[in-house]
Parts: C-alpha cells; sequence; structure tokens
C-alpha cells in the first residue's frame, strides 16, 4: 500500500491508479497460475521441465519438437516425456498427449492454450528465432515469448519485429538466459554506481558431461570460434563435431564473441556496445566448470574514482539453472506486462524478473 504520509503530494487519480495496480499485481501473483510451453526439446527444453516441476505459479502444459508436439491443460510430466523423447525421438510420440506433426508450432498454436512459452531453440540458422516470432504473429496467438538469443545480429532481427510484435498483442522477452540475460541484468544494475561506464567484461564458464546432451548449444559455441560460421557449424555432423572437440580435447576457448549483451546494454543507455566484451571456456567433457563465471563493470563514480564491481556466479549451479530460472522470471515479469496491456519487445537489461515460486 501507498504510505498514507506521502497521499498529500500525489494527485488524487494518481493514487488510484498506483491502488488498483498493486491489487492487480497482488491478485496476480497470488490466485493465477501460469500455463507455460516449451519449445525445443533438447537438452536445454529438458531441462526447463525439471526448472518447472517444483513451481506452484507456472504449470507446464505444452512443448514441441521438429517432429511433434504435447499438449495436456493439467500438466505434463517430465519424467515420462523425457524418457518418450530419448527412446522415439520425439515428444509427439507421448501416449496419450503427443502428436506427430510437420508443422509442431503451428499445429500446436492452433491446439493449446498457453500463457507463455520458452523458445528452447537453437538459433541455427541465425534468422531462425525471428522466423519463429514472425509465425505466432501471423498465428493470431497472443500471449507471453521468452528467448536465451545469444548473437547480436539476431536480437537486431527481432527489433525490426518490434511493431509487429506489439500490435499482435505478443510482450516478447528476448535476451533472457545466463548470457545474454542474469549477467547482463547484473551489469545494468551494477553500473548504477557510476556516472561512466568504462567496460563491462563477461567470461563464462561452463561444464557438461556430454556434449551431445546440449548438441545445438556447443553448435552454437563453435560457431564463434575462428574459421566457423554460423552455416558452416549448423552443417556439421555429430561425427565432425565430435572429431573437433577430440582434436581440442573437449576444451572450447572463446574470446570476444558476438553477444547481444553489447546492444542490450547499448539500448538501456548503460554503455555503448564497442564498450561490452564477451567470452569464455566450455568444457564438453566435465560436469566441473572450468572457470567461474563472472561480470566485471568498470566506471568512474561521481566524485572520480575508478572502480569494478564483480559478480560471480556460484560453481555449483549449472548452464540449465543459470538460463532457465531466468528465463522463466522473465517469462513471469512479461505476463505482469502483458496482462496490463503493455505488449512488444523487451530485453532483459530493461526489465527486472520476477522470482517464480
Amino acid at each position: 500500500m501507498i504510505d498514507e504520509n506521502l497521499y498529500f503530494l500525489l494527485p488524487q487519480p494518481l493514487i488510484i491508479e498506483k491502488e488498483n495496480q498493486l491489487q492487480e499485481i497482488s491478485q496476480m501473483s497470488s490466485h493465477q497460475t501460469m500455463k507455460v510451453g516449451i519449445l525445443g526439446f533438447g537438452g536445454l527444453g529438458q531441462a526447463a521441465t525439471k526448472v518447472l516441476a517444483p513451481k506452484q505459479e507456472m504449470t507446464w502444459v505444452a512443448a514441441a519438437d521438429l517432429k511433434g508436439y504435447a499438449y495436456c491443460e493439467t500438466g505434463l510430466n517430465p519424467q515420462t516425456a523425457i524418457a518418450t523423447y530419448g527412446q522415439q525421438g520425439s515428444i509427439g510420440y507421448l501416449d496419450p498427449y503427443g502428436t506427430l506433426s510437420n508443422h509442431s508450432i503451428k499445429d500446436l498454436l492452433e491446439t493449446a492454450k498457453v500463457d507463455g512459452y520458452f523458445l528452447a531453440l537453437p538459433n541455427l540458422p541465425n534468422t531462425f528465432m525471428a522466423d519463429v516470432a514472425r509465425q505466432f504473429i501471423a498465428s493470431g496467438w497472443k500471449g507471453v515469448l521468452v528467448d536465451a538469443l545469444k548473437r547480436t545480429s539476431a536480437v537486431e532481427q527481432l527489433l525490426q519485429l518490434q511493431g509487429d510484435l506489439q500490435a499482435a498483442g505478443i510482450t516478447y522477452m528476448t535476451g533472457c538466459g545466463a548470457t545474454p540475460g542474469l549477467l547482463t541484468a547484473a551489469a545494468a544494475v551494477a553500473a548504477q554506481s557510476y556516472h561512466e561506464v568504462h567496460s563491462v567484461k563477461i567470461t563464462f564458464g561452463v561444464g557438461i558431461a556430454n556434449w551431445e546432451a546440449y548438441r545445438a548449444t556447443i553448435r552454437e559455441d563453435i560457431a564463434h570460434l575462428p574459421g566457423f560460421t554460423v552455416d558452416k557449424a549448423k552443417a556439421m555432423s555429430d561425427a565432425e563435431v565430435e572429431a573437433f572437440l577430440d582434436q581440442t580435447k573437449g576444451i572450447l576457448t572463446l574470446e570476444n564473441m558476438e553477444h547481444a549483451d553489447d546492444i542490450m546494454l547499448e539500448l538501456a543507455g548503460i554503455c555503448s556496445r564497442d564498450r561490452v566484451t564477451v567470452g569464455g571456456v566450455v568444457d564438453t567433457r566435465n560436469p566441473k566448470k572450468p572457470l567461474s563465471t563472472n561480470v566485471q563493470i568498470t566506471g568512474r563514480t561521481f566524485e572520480g574514482k575508478i572502480s569494478t564491481h564483480t559478480f560471480t556466479l556460484g560453481d555449483e549451479t549449472s548452464m540449465a539453472a543459470n538460463v532457465c530460472g531466468p528465463a522463466f522470471g522473465y517469462l513471469k515479469a512479461g505476463l505482469s506486462l502483458h496482462r496490463r496491456g503493455i505488449h512488444g519487445l523487451f530485453t532483459a537489461a530493461e526489465i527486472m524478473p520476477h522470482f517464480v515460486r
């Protein structure tokens, strides 16, 4: 509630509006369960179902992969779905809720009642996520979309769709994983200490026991290496990826990546994109992180002091936890905006995520 001591400072219409908003948000968080869909059912999509399983405010009801989709309005079972996908190669085989389809996203949108989708999709080719967004716009669906996009150029494509998303009644949250996402948001908050931000340096460490559990993610990482492109990485067979990883002893060292943290911080007015750098090390054969993931924000305070804030993620948190957790936090924040009639494109550096209970 608004402090009674402040009432005499505020015009009556503003007081009423604020009280209504607070009541709406309170009702939203305590009474309404969000029905969530997941597009893409590889390693990230499967991890997302496990993140959602204990949540009370979100229910996983829908999923789609290349060959089919599944929908149950009261909720799907992660263990059964993951087992079915592992044994038969598509969630479309999930009995009795699955359907095989060559147009799984389109068919799911026509069938399911879903408040918001996490797009746990590989952005290979680089135009893929924008193409998926266009599919949602054309379908007439209204709701919240969240992605964990990596590349600056992919976010730039979505920016071109901003007006179309707004007109379609879609609230789209982009770059809402770990980086871009969690670390970008941390940089945006830490920047408040400074009069001027000189640099934002993001360094990540990822450890996974088996690269095949995150095939699309690893291919996207390979695409950032010298001598590779998105198209070249996408065209690599599993055997070719395996042979390449043998050459590197399973380690991928990434520097000066094309990461959307830069455009997101620029759009938020924190600093120009040329002051943002992203890199890291991925160990595809060991679940232990090769180094601690962190973001360093260096700037000058109003007193003229140069200082650096460092925000470090705990080594025990996995890539899946640091991507899926924030994604659903932003999905909840997006739902709050959507229910208030606020549509269009937003980034993780503009909106604070809401914790999903």
